[in-house]
Parts: structure tokens; C-alpha cells; sequence
């Protein structure tokens, strides 16, 4: 298992340097650069700017430079100083932008994915155990419904209903009165108040997803013989479910986990902007809207690390889940 994963780690360099590439190229395929969104934000504002300061920032920023040589500028950085570069928008560290926000999106990521679990198995159980039932159909509508309806619509309407209806606080993760408070209970409390409604509006795309996979999955299971051997047996039909047909019905659940964990934090983007969340969707927007290529860049890496550790999570759950896998 240690050898299989530092071969996996191992192939996670080649991988994330292709993506850092990609993801550079990207940035900068629209025409212009920042100081050409910037230049055009100034003179929407009635605003000039004389081709000497012009062409000193562009030279200050260093894009003036080929584009070849800002990505081994900003690879270099990253590699031996851990320095993600400067934020042309902010004049700030990378570093000190996405580290205030990281934290909140990554609790959210993990908040997300064990509400998704927790709610998608025993429903997706029940829906192929009862096929055809009325709770199979009433589990396939809301299935269907979720999947097809934008999270950030979802937003704005529970946001609507919670206001409106139910005099509830919304938006951000606090109460005014303890954004910038030290951490107390009370503090504690406000946040679990605050975080259901990002976790159930971020989580329900992924949901309707799981259960339909979970409830195929298990249906498969159910109609092999070796399910048909244990009941001839005598086996009740609990036991007999949760001991054989769950357990295989689990392993490609578990391994969608390489997707899902990317999925929830970039599905958070819209969201975070509707409902003021302080997670690194708004600000990856931003970056994205004004060029700023190494904030968006920096931000683009840190998705991709999270799908290559989503992918060796997956992994070695599968490997727990399943001996014939760890013996493999």
C-alpha cells in the first residue's frame, strides 16, 4: 500500500504541472491582461492614463515579458519559496489572499461531502430495495429535481423563504455582530445557525448524483446469485443486505470521491457570491473577470490538488472497502 502510494504521489508532479500550464494558457487566452481590464474600467469612469505610466506598470507587473517566461517566474516561485506571486488587483501576496479564505472553503468541501453521504446512501438503499414504489418515484422526482436546478437559484429562493417567512438571518456565515469577534460558544453557535443553508444548497447537485448512482449500483448487486445462495441459506434479508450487496455497492461510490471533492468547492462559486460566503469562489471569480493570472492561477492549482488528493482518498478507502482490491 506505501509503494502504491508514493507511485501515486510520484505521478501527481507531471499531472500538476500539466495543469499549471493549461491553466496559465487559459487565463491569458482572452485579449489583453490586467492592465487592459484595468485601462478599460478607468476610462468607463472618465479616466486617462498616459503611455508612459502604462508602460511602466506593464513593465512593473512584468508583462511585458514573453508568457513563457511569468509561468517559470511564477513555477519558480512556488517551487522553491512556496511564493505564489503577487495579486495585481489586491498588491497583496497570493499566499495571504487565498489562506484567509481557503479554510473556510475546504470546512465547507468536508461539511458538504459527509451531508451528501450520509443523506444519498440510505436513501439510494431504500430506492432499490422498494423498487417501483411510490418512495423509489417520490426519491427519483427529488433526484431529477436537484440535479437540473442551478445551486444558485436554490440560493436566492431559500434565501427568500428564510427571510421572508421565517425572519431568519441569511447570507455569510455570521451575524454582523460576530464577523470580526474573537472565538466564543456563542460564536460557535451563530456559524452552525448560518452553515446548514451553504451546506444543503452546495450539496444538493452532488446528492441527487449519489443516490442515482448508489441505487444503480445496488440493484445490480442484488440480482446475482450470490445474493439468491445467502437468502437459500437462510440469511435475514437485513444482515444479507447490509454484510454483501452495500458493501460492493459502496466501492463505486467511494471511488467518485476523485470528482465530488473538486466538484463541491468549484459548485461553491455562484453560491459563495449569492450568499456573501468569505470562501475563495468570489475571489476566483474576480481574478478570473480581471485577468489577475496569478491569484486565478494559484486558485485553479489548489482544485487540482484537490482532485488528485480526492483520487488517492478514494483509493484507500477502496482498499479498506474491499480486500480483493488491497490484495490486488
Amino acid at each position: 500500500m506505501l509503494s502504491f502510494l508514493a507511485r501515486r504521489l510520484l505521478y501527481a508532479i507531471p499531472t500538476l504541472i500539466a495543469v499549471s500550464v493549461v491553466a496559465f494558457i487559459i487565463i491569458q487566452l482572452p485579449p489583453g491582461d490586467y492592465l487592459s481590464t484595468l485601462m478599460a474600467d478607468w476610462a468607463s469612469q472618465g479616466g486617462a492614463v498616459e503611455e508612459g505610466t502604462l508602460a511602466a506598470m506593464r513593465e512593473r507587473y512584468g508583462l511585458d515579458q514573453p508568457m513563457y517566461v511569468q509561468y517559470f517566474k511564477w513555477v519558480t516561485g512556488i517551487v522553491t519559496r512556496g511564493d505564489f506571486g503577487i495579486s495585481f488587483e489586491f498588491g497583496k501576496p497570493v499566499t495571504e489572499l487565498i489562506w484567509n479564505r481557503l479554510g473556510y472553503s475546504f470546512l465547507l468541501a468536508i461539511l458538504t461531502l459527509i451531508f451528501v453521504w450520509a443523506v444519498a446512501i440510505p436513501i439510494g438503499i431504500i430506492s432499490a430495495v422498494r423498487q417501483y414504489s411510490v418512495t423509489d418515484y417520490v426519491a427519483t422526482f427529488f433526484a431529477f429535481f436537484f440535479l437540473a436546478l442551478p445551486n444558485f437559484v436554490l440560493a436566492l429562493a431559500a434565501m427568500y423563504v428564510l427571510a421572508a417567512f421565517f425572519d431568519q438571518s441569511v447570507g455569510g456565515l455570521y451575524s454582523a455582530q460576530y464577523i470580526d469577534a474573537p472565538w466564543s460558544w456563542g460564536k460557535f453557535v451563530d456559524f452552525l445557525n448560518h452553515v446548514w443553508l451553504p451546506i444543503f444548497v452546495i450539496g444538493t447537485g452532488a446528492l441527487a448524483t449519489m443516490v442515482r448512482i448508489m441505487r444503480a449500483n445496488l440493484l445490480d448487486e442484488l440480482s446475482k446469485p450470490y445474493v439468491t445462495t445467502a437468502r437459500a441459506k437462510g440469511m435475514s434479508e437485513l444482515e444479507l443486505l447490509l454484510r454483501y450487496p452495500v458493501r460492493m455497492a459502496l466501492n463505486p461510490l467511494i471511488s467518485t470521491l476523485g470528482w465530488i471533492l473538486p466538484t463541491v468547492i468549484s459548485g461553491e462559486i455562484l453560491v459563495s457570491v449569492v450568499m456573501s460566503l468569505p470562501t475563495t469562489g468570489p475571489l476566483l471569480l474576480r481574478s478570473l473577470l480581471s485577468q489577475d493570472m496569478y491569484l486565478a492561477g494559484s486558485l485553479i492549482m489548489l482544485i487540482s490538488v484537490l482532485t488528485i488528493i480526492g483520487t488517492i482518498l478514494s483509493d484507500i478507502l477502496l482498499a479498506i472497502a474491499d480486500p480483493r482490491i488491497r490484495l490486488e
